[in-house]
């Protein structure tokens, strides 16, 4: 089954250098745009809280 990446909407107009991530099953797939083909994957329930702790700004420091 081909998966359907999704870029993020911070990528920029160039695409490179951007997260992409794809749904496969109950798992969320993610990938580096400039590396394809390294790929890694989580839980629904986990990328929800790594959004939900980015929303939130938890990981702000490490953007120095």
């Amino acid at each position: 089954m081909e998966l359907k990446w999704q870029k993020s909407s911070f990528s920029g107009a160039g695409g490179e250098n951007c997260v992409e991530i794809a749904e496969r099953g109950d798992s969320i797939m993610i990938r580096e745009s400039d590396t394809p083909n390294a790929q890694t994957s989580t839980s629904r329930s986990k990328f929800a809280a790594l959004i939900k702790g980015v929303r939130a700004g938890k990981f702000d420091h490490f953007a120095g």
